[in-house]
């Protein structure tokens, strides 16, 4: 069954071009539907349909529910090598952290940021959804954990350094690009 919409404009309407309608469909096909299955078809229809993220084939759920030791097969061999080595008592509780964090949270709501010195840690499935304030040696920049970070050092996601904005040379540089013209 298809749900699809006339205009009568001159010009199509961009919102029709997402529907997709088939060809020798018309109105009348949703004529004969009980109101149940009018609304049913609406909400399909409004429903944004949003790419399932996957690492290395496996959904979010499935990367939640994994021990490290499934973890291990699927990340790179710099990460691999990592976690074979364990994670270390800061490391642990920076863990411990954020799981209270979830925990305390009201559903549906982002946990409290924890602050972390932690730029070497490596984001694993379980840290999803957390909110961490990472030290960049200044202030601590507040980073989302997304499943698209997994593998990653928590010290990519905070820049440490002011990109250079070069400007006019100034004293040190050679002698002919220092010149000025009287004129």
């Amino acid at each position: 069954l298809f749900f699809c919409e006339v205009t009568l404009s001159p010009r199509p309407s961009p919102h029709l071009a997402a529907v997709a309608c088939p060809p020798n469909s018309s109105m009348a096909d949703t004529e004969n539907l009980t109101e149940e299955e009018r609304k049913r078809l609406l909400e399909q229809r409004k429903a944004r349909q949003f790419k399932k993220f996957t690492y290395r084939g496996k959904t979010v759920e499935e990367l939640m529910n994994m021990s490290n030791e499934e973890v291990l097969d699927l990340v790179k061999a710099r990460t691999r090598r990592r976690m074979m080595r364990g994670l270390k008592r800061r490391s642990q509780a920076l863990i411990r952290k954020l799981r209270q964090a979830k925990a305390e949270c009201p559903e549906g709501e982002k946990p409290k940021p924890i602050k972390t010195h932690l730029r070497n840690m490596l984001i694993i499935p379980e840290m999803i959804g957390s909110q961490l304030g990472v030290y960049n040696g200044k202030q601590f920049a507040l980073v989302e954990v997304r499943p698209e970070m997994i593998g990653h050092y928590t010290g990519e996601f905070s820049i440490s350094y002011r990109p250079v904005k070069h400007g006019r040379p100034g004293i040190g540089s050679t002698n002919s690009s220092r010149f000025i013209p009287l004129n």
